[in-house]
């Protein structure tokens, strides 16, 4: 038998990188720009004609000043607190090693995968006059917000900087160390340097979420401590001022812009510094106890709200009791809702299940062309603004997005008001740059030169993909798919636009009982609180179960 070897092919050609290219763009034109545009068209002009004079009228308003300045304020705050704690957190569980570990890494990562709406409530739970914090008077409060906030995003910092800690060389500490420096000298001149990129990056996406958080606000301060995004859902539900909530939503899109841009720059450094080494575990020493001592009380800082939520869920009058879990089948006191939770929850689970098909797919190729490696200044430039452009709907308001689907969406060809793929298309666009996070790593770190061997044992191109990138990148597709399935069945701001009455998703479900004034509803609302964490958190304990790194991390 002669063996015939053939000449090696090139990668993948250029006008199959553009073709698939073009599928995900066509998505993003179609079911993010078109809304979003679509909502500052109206906003910007009137019969015709340019009218910028809503950017006066509405900066010049004392209400929007002070919620503009709130929302910088208590974004800021939260994302210094939410560095100062999880940097010990990520240092505790990334690099030492002691029995549980994995326990309270579940635990830190728990918040994140939450719902807003269901953090939201937990809170209140805590916090309220008949909650177990409620001699604070908290309840309400600028500080309940920046206390959800951190409770939200502590995880994200600690996975981050973890991740990026982990994959840094012990080398030069152990050196620096041998030579008679302090620890926190170590620190400061060797390990906090190379950790500034990741920092940095957290810090900035911290910022991002709480800026553009809705659920937490929206539930914790109302509309006395609103935010821009509280003030675009109010502006465009309440007073159909498009108007104004153009003008929040194009003050919004800057700001994101600015921070995806320094984002992506600490990204990149980050990747390059990682690559040098890779640390090893060691056991806590004894002059460790105050890194120790914070992870333990952000720990129960953590706890606390999740055990106030399941406690209140069972109780009722006074009296321990599952009466709460008992009304889930019901509609509510004075018949709230048209649906049951139960019925609620089926419609979740379906439509996290379709959002999660679409994006993953569309993830998949996206990640495909940003990770293929490029020749050209002009081409690393084309690639990284791809890649950018899909990382927008991180950042822009979820309740732009939702409006805009119902103002753009109405008339043929694309006459999608009544139709069941517009929560799930919404949901998939939400969940799709969280996607393309978790996969492209993995695709990046392929060796082309394997896909090049396959190719000259005879192998197609598809065929090198199949047998060279398959098995690498099953694992980070599978946690892709659970992480935005997660996102899915927490996802609010756009939801609360889009979802029916008689066809509710649980998180629409949860906010309409806890905005009732009775106490069965309320029950009812931790009930199903505590249900659809459950959901969430198992979701992404299988995730976890996958040991993919890039999960969550920025």
């Amino acid at each position: 038998m002669s063996t015939r070897v053939r000449a090696a092919r090139p990668g993948a050609p250029a006008w199959l990188l553009v073709l698939i290219a073009a599928v995900p763009l066509c998505f993003l034109a179609v079911f993010f720009l078109l809304p979003v545009g679509g909502m500052l068209h109206r906003g910007f002009f009137a019969d015709g004609a340019l009218d910028l004079s809503g950017f006066t009228e509405t900066l010049a308003r004392a209400r929007i000043r002070r919620l503009v300045w709130l929302t910088i304020a208590q974004s800021g705050l939260a994302s210094a607190i939410s560095v100062v704690l999880g940097v010990p957190v990520a240092y505790c569980l990334y690099r030492l090693s002691f029995p549980g570990q994995a326990v309270l890494r579940a635990i830190v990562t728990m918040p994140f995968v939450l719902p807003t709406i269901v953090v939201g409530v937990a809170f209140r739970t805590l916090l309220s006059e008949a909650g177990p914090l409620g001699f604070l008077g908290l309840d309400g409060t600028w500080t309940a917000i920046i206390l959800g906030l951190v409770f939200f995003n502590i995880s994200v910092v600690a996975r981050t900087v973890g991740v990026a800690w982990q994959g840094l060389g012990s080398r030069a500490e152990e050196s620096a160390s041998s030579l008679g420096a302090a620890p926190l000298t170590v620190f400061r001149t060797i390990t906090l340097p190379a950790l500034r990129p990741a920092i940095l990056s957290a810090a900035s996406v911290v910022f991002l979420f709480c800026a553009t958080s809705f659920g937490v606000v929206l539930t914790l301060g109302g509309l006395r401590y609103g935010t821009i995004e509280t003030e675009i859902y109010l502006q465009t539900a309440h007073f159909l001022d498009l108007k104004t909530a153009a003008v929040l939503s194009v003050v919004q899109l800057v700001v994101v812009l600015a921070l995806l841009a320094v984002i992506e720059r600490a990204r990149r450094t980050t990747t390059t510094r990682a690559s040098t080494g890779r640390s090893s575990r060691r056991r806590p020493a004894a002059a460790e106890w105050p890194v120790l001592g914070v992870t333990a009380g952000v720990v129960l800082f953590l706890l606390a709200p999740i055990a106030s939520l399941v406690g209140r869920s069972l109780q009722k009058d006074g009296a321990w009791t599952l009466a709460n879990y008992a009304a889930l089948g019901t509609t509510g006191a004075g018949n709230a809702l048209l649906v049951t939770v139960w019925q609620a929850l089926q419609v979740s689970l379906v439509i996290a299940a379709n959002a999660t098909v679409i994006a993953v797919l569309l993830g998949v190729l996206v990640a495909f062309v940003v990770s293929r490696a490029t020749q050209t200044r002009t081409g690393r430039r084309w690639v990284s603004a791809f890649d950018a452009a899909f990382m927008l709907p991180l950042g822009v308001s979820a309740v732009t997005v939702g409006f805009g689907f119902f103002i753009t969406l109405n008339h043929p060809p694309l006459d999608l008001r009544t139709s069941s793929v517009l929560v799930p298309i919404a949901q998939a666009t939400v969940a799709l740059p969280l996607v393309v996070r978790t996969i492209t790593p993995a695709l990046t770190q392929i060796d082309d030169r394997a896909r090049q061997a396959a190719m000259v044992l005879g192998a197609s191109y598809g065929r090198a993909l199949l047998t060279v990138d398959l098995p690498v990148v099953w694992r980070p597709l599978l946690a892709a798919a659970g992480f935005a399935a997660a996102v899915s069945m927490g996802e609010f701001g756009a939801t609360s636009f889009l979802a029916r009455a008689d066809n509710p998703t649980l998180p629409v479900v949860i906010y309409r009982l806890i905005s009732r004034p009775d106490a069965e509803n309320f029950g009812m609302a931790m009930a199903a609180s505590v249900v659809l964490a459950l959901v969430t958190v198992a979701l992404m304990g299988l995730v976890d179960r996958l040991g993919v790194g890039a999960v969550g991390t920025f």
